[in-house]
């Protein structure tokens, strides 16, 4: 199994979303989700789970973490639904159907639950699993080291752990109510300092 074996879905969406994300993340922000897409597939890959919507998981990964940049930055909602409906915006100009557009929100939403059965929602389970890897490093023995090798060679950490760790910490001052706060609270800087793919191949 190899990066290369999951090629983006060359859609009208797909492609949209990448622009937005080349568009609006620094470097190591726009590793972060080309690398949650890899997780991703690669979790549906071992875990048999070849019938799963490609192209919005692919969209839903680009655009995940949107709502930490500025320019989408919502004085209210948490970061999660505030991309959320960035990416309903994004799937409503390429013409999906009302219905795919909401599990586009619903999906990006659960990546911040703490688990995601994937009898409920398949593609949200595997958002949440890829996110849940890269950000706390939950589940990276299920994957393959080589193809963990692959991934962290072409899509470095980079400077991820001080950039997420800080927009998150800054969302949860000014939005208590939010997932950010909670994701502070239950340790989310200390996961980040000690995570596993941050000493990889050492």
């Amino acid at each position: 199994m190899r990066p290369v074996d999951f090629p983006a879905p060359s859609t009208r969406a797909s492609l949209a979303a990448l622009q937005l994300a080349q568009a609006y993340y620094s470097p190591a922000m726009l590793n972060h989700v080309q690398r949650s897409w890899l997780w991703a597939e690669g979790f549906a890959e071992i875990e048999g789970r070849g019938d799963h919507d490609r192209e919005l998981v692919y969209v839903v990964a680009m655009l995940h973490d949107i709502g930490l940049a500025k320019a989408f930055d919502n004085a209210t909602l948490s970061y999660e639904e505030a991309g959320g409906h960035v990416a309903v915006a994004l799937t409503t100009g390429a013409g999906w159907p009302a219905a795919r557009r909401q599990r586009v929100l619903n999906v990006i939403i659960e990546h911040n639950w703490d688990s995601v059965d994937p009898a409920f929602d398949e593609e949200g389970y595997l958002l949440e699993a890829a996110t849940g890897l890269d950000i706390s490093g939950k589940r990276a023995s299920n994957l393959p080291a080589e193809f963990i090798d692959d991934v962290l060679s072409a899509y470095p950490r980079g400077t991820l752990r001080s950039e997420f760790g800080d927009s998150v910490a800054d969302q949860s001052k000014r939005k208590p109510a939010t997932s950010a706060h909670r994701l502070i609270v239950n340790g989310l800087i200390g996961h980040l300092a000690h995570h596993l793919l941050e000493m990889w191949g050492e």
